[in-house]
């Protein structure tokens, strides 16, 4: 039986010098999961304006149900402005507030949760009180809870992350993330798979996923540690590399293929993401290696 997944949060605009491209990391999980296969919902808020209906238009391009994105009259559907200077590291300038800032808590809506099998939130959805409210309500009553942390300076304290954490059955975030929550915490001591699982014992977690950019990825489970060194590729942008690498990895965490695997796989749709400009590049997932031989790229 398919697993019913939702995504919280932020649906959006990035503009980069060659014009504007849908985004927003719940979004682009959402379009990279009916990639493999999968028809999760999105919950979410647009603005009454041309930008939202575009939006809208995009997601159901794109087979992703609008059902759950609501659409407010006082606030503007959210814009992003990328800096993509630097291909690696790009930096992001966030709008506000903007539509997604003020997502309504909706009784239907918290059905829908509890009945999921995934329910995906991020922290960057959680920088305004109102939207904050609504996604602690819907926490609870949660299944299996994946928080994609998303620490954009600067809309997050440790406050704020540590609240997120606590509700958090898989975790997944880059190193950077992983050294500034190590050390808010005190459990910086050790290397990057001591602190892992420092994470995973201080918040009760099931699995923790770090990923590295172009050095690849490590997930510590209650089975053990795993890690892969990544796939050496030619970068367009790193825009949306995150969000595939985390469906890629869930889509298999799912139908229970074995992690080391799970992170190959997920590493190799990140890595080609990275080759595309933009969040949401399609490919075919039959075999995710085969992209990264399409595209010359050689492995680590």
């Amino acid at each position: 039986m398919e697993q019913s997944i939702i995504c919280f949060g932020e649906t959006l605009w990035d503009v980069l010098p060659s014009g504007k491209m849908p985004g927003g990391a719940p979004m682009n999980v959402a379009i990279h999961l009916t990639y493999h296969g999968y028809s999760p919902l999105v919950i979410s808020r647009v603005g009454n304006d041309d930008l939202g209906r575009e939006l809208l238009a995009f997601l159901e391009k794109k087979k992703v149900s609008t059902l759950y994105i609501q659409t407010g009259q006082t606030h503007l559907t959210g814009v992003v402005k990328a800096n993509i200077s630097n291909k690696n590291e790009v930096t992001y300038k966030i709008v506000e507030p903007v539509a997604w800032d003020y997502i309504q808590y909706d009784e239907e809506v918290a059905r829908l949760v509890a009945h999921s099998n995934v329910f995906i939130y991020g922290s960057l959805a959680a920088r305004n009180p109102t939207t904050q409210e609504t996604l602690l309500k819907y926490l609870p009553v949660a299944k299996l809870r994946v928080f994609d942390v998303n620490l954009r300076p600067p809309y997050y304290n440790q406050e704020r992350i540590g609240l997120l954490l606590q509700f958090a059955d898989i975790v997944k975030m880059n190193h950077q993330e992983l050294a500034e929550i190590t050390e808010w915490f005190g459990l910086q001591e050790g290397g990057e798979q001591e602190q892992m699982q420092a994470v995973k014992e201080k918040f009760g977690l099931q699995l923790v996923i770090v990923t590295r950019g172009e050095n690849g990825a490590a997930a510590l489970t209650q089975e053990g540690y795993f890690e892969h060194p990544g796939f050496k590729v030619e970068v367009a942008d790193t825009i949306g590399s995150g969000d595939a690498f985390l469906a890629t990895f869930l889509s298999n965490y799912l139908q229970q293929q074995p992690i080391q695997e799970t992170l190959k796989r997920a590493s190799a749709v990140g890595a080609f993401v990275a080759t595309r400009p933009g969040a949401t590049p399609e490919y075919s997932t039959s075999d995710p290696e085969s992209l990264l031989i399409l595209n010359n790229a050689p492995k680590a």
